[in-house]
């Protein structure tokens, strides 16, 4: 077999260009650092070889295995440590960090409690393909397997949950593991890779030089797409009168927004953008159905659903896009486009699969897409485009104001959307929260909605929106996060002011866990079992937001009354020398609509309570009966 020889190269340098760079791109990068060779100990080594990477941001805890990385740390010149104060903080907080540069993000911990502490970020990281290095301390390599204090085999317990780790004993192999790790994060679909060392390779003497090479002889990932599939993917195109680009995060992580926008222009195909690919093209883009799925736009989920070609371009083809498998896009066929083979027919037979980098396959597409316009052969869809436009103008997301008087919490985050504008970043929990937000922020750049897709953990928002805001501090960075969400890791507000990284915290009040109050009210017949927070709605504040925020150094303000929303955002734009909290008190039995129920078909997407789309069968007949020739109206 012949061996991969790469020489590790600058994987953190910083782009020039402008656009959100994807991993692959960065670990690609030629600005080289060449260190002679010099003695050290292994927790020196392991600090020259990040900064030889090109770290610039830690985010960590210390304790007794890891201590002896601490010390050189405190050395470093080049690289930020932010002390965090739980392991799970560290590990969302370079989520959000990777997630809106594109960059490795970077976490340590101890050994025992430290490292299972990040076993939360590390899956949730590897679920939504976020390029991380989690590097943790180990128990000297003589007591490993004797269950010595805080030893635990992390190595094994993150195994499911990464793309590779290591277990490094021997000091010397420490630059290899770090080199190599930043390279398996950061190319083919990003993902999270754990680097465990022992206290006592850590504590020994070695040599360090840099760069090293490397040996992974089993790791090629495919990055240029088969000529034959795009042909065969171009020819559906061609063919189809009702297609539809299904655009997953992948385009996301891959940095390929500016391509899939110009392949956008070119086609003239409607587009949906999944939970994880918002901002992959701008929603005011006319062809932009919105988001499909569980809680998507009437018009998404019923453009997927009637559609005879998906143009699937890094999506995977969820549980919560889907519905039930069996009755998603019954008459389509698929192009499924995936830097990850192994997703590519897992849950839908692809009729064009094509394996390659989001970058390089959307380029091949739009120039065979281009070259059939060209000759006088690009497909019509001049019928569909006048359909999908009608649905959008008839089915909009929108909200009934509470006839209380009370705030809907939509219209909190509709007015955090416009008030902080298209160059904010907006970082969401888990639960209804997450949805609104996805729902009623217009996203206009890639990189600018951060959020815990695939695992839904509650306690991301607050740490990820932290690391977002240390990667850019000159952007807006809002937490969007929910009353039960916000207590899980609201401790990191502290990490905040005490590293100067002032976020803005949006607390959405129910009083309640909203997502699973809202499936008691409509599955469990109103039993509102074990949901109630008394955090607002029943004369308590357990706890008082307010004062827990002024307790972390930070500015607590609350607002009651929607005519105090918009000065309550503004107040809080205009402070940023601290991380500010405001408590958003918001009607408690507000839904999020539309709806389709877990595990049925997305024909029964309802758009409120009991209420469903009525549709033009006519109209459906003349889209597929459509004259090639017929002029674009919409």
């Amino acid at each position: 077999m012949t061996k991969a020889v790469t020489d590790v190269t600058d994987l953190q340098a910083k782009p020039a260009d402008p656009r959100p760079p994807s991993p692959a791109d960065l670990a690609q990068r030629s600005a080289r650092v060449e260190v002679e060779p010099r003695t050290v100990t292994g927790a020196q080594s392991l600090v020259l070889a990040l900064e030889a990477v090109g770290v610039d941001t830690v985010f960590g805890l210390p304790g007794g295995a890891i201590l002896p990385a601490y010390d050189p740390l405190l050395d470093s010149v080049k690289l930020r440590h932010v002390l965090v104060r739980h392991e799970q903080g560290a590990g969302h907080a370079a989520q959000g960090y990777a997630s809106a540069t594109g960059k490795v993000g970077v976490c340590m911990a101890t050994s025992g409690p430290g490292a299972t502490n990040l076993v939360t970020p590390i899956a949730d990281a590897y679920m939504d393909s976020v390029p991380m290095v989690a590097i943790t301390g180990q128990v000297s390599s003589r007591t490993i397997g004797t269950d010595a204090f805080q030893e635990a085999d992390i190595r094994g317990i993150t195994m499911p949950i990464t793309k590779h780790n290591y277990l490094v004993t021997d000091p010397a192999e420490i630059p290899r593991a770090i080199a190599e790790a930043f390279h398996v994060a950061a190319t083919g679909r990003p993902g999270p890779v754990l680097v465990d060392i022992t206290k006592d390779a850590l504590q020994a003497s070695t040599t360090f030089s840099w760069p090293p090479t490397f040996e992974l002889p089993g790791y090629r990932p495919v990055t240029r797409p088969h000529t034959k599939q795009i042909k065969a993917a171009a020819e559906l195109i061609r063919a189809a009168r009702k297609p539809v680009l299904y655009v997953g995060g992948g385009v996301i992580r891959g940095g390929a927004a500016a391509e899939l926008r110009e392949l956008v222009e070119v086609a003239q195909i409607p587009l949906v953008t999944t939970l994880m690919a918002r901002g992959a093209v701008p929603d005011s883009h006319e062809l932009h159905l919105g988001m499909p799925g569980m809680h998507g736009s009437v018009p998404a989920v019923t453009a997927l659903q009637k559609s005879d070609l998906l143009i699937t371009l890094g999506a995977r083809f969820d549980d919560r896009v889907t519905g039930e498998l069996s009755s998603f896009a019954p008459e389509a066929k698929v192009i499924h486009a995936d830097i990850d083979p192994a997703e590519i027919s897992k849950n839908r037979h692809a009729d064009v699969p094509i394996v390659g980098d989001a970058k390089e396959v959307i380029r091949d597409l739009t120039a065979a897409v281009k070259a059939d316009i060209d000759a006088g052969r690009g497909g019509d869809y001049a019928a569909w485009r006048k359909r999908t436009a009608g649905w959008k103008a008839d089915f909009p997301i929108g909200y009934t104001a509470p006839e209380d008087g009370s705030i809907a919490p939509q219209y909190v985050i509709e007015r955090l959307g416009a008030l902080t504008g298209a160059e904010g970043t907006y970082v969401a929990g888990v639960g209804q929260h997450q949805m609104w937000a996805a729902q009623f922020v217009q996203y206009e750049r890639p990189n600018s909605w951060l959020n815990s897709g695939g695992l839904g953990t509650m306690g991301y928002s607050v740490p990820a929106a932290m690391g977002a805001k240390a990667a850019e501090p000159e952007r807006t960075v809002w937490a969007i996060d929910g009353d039960g969400c916000f207590q899980m890791t609201n401790q990191e507000l502290a990490t905040c002011v005490v590293n100067e990284i002032p976020i803005k915290v949006a607390i959405i009040n129910n009083s309640s866990l909203g997502m699973v109050r809202q499936w008691q009210t409509l599955f469990y017949n109103e039993r509102y079992s074990n949901t109630d927070l008394h955090t607002a709605h029943d004369g308590r504040r357990v706890p008082d937001f307010v004062k827990l925020a002024e307790a972390y150094g930070c500015v607590g303000l609350r607002c009651e009354r929607p005519e105090d929303v918009d000065a309550t955002i503004q107040q809080a734009l205009e402070i940023n020398d601290r991380p500010v909290v405001i408590d958003f008190v918001v009607e408690r039995d507000a839904m999020v609509w539309p709806m389709v129920p877990a595990g049925v078909s997305n024909d029964k997407v309802t758009m409120a309570r009991a209420m469903t789309p009525v549709w033009d069968r006519e109209d459906d007949e003349a889209v597929d009966q459509a004259d090639p020739t017929e002029e674009d109206e919409a």
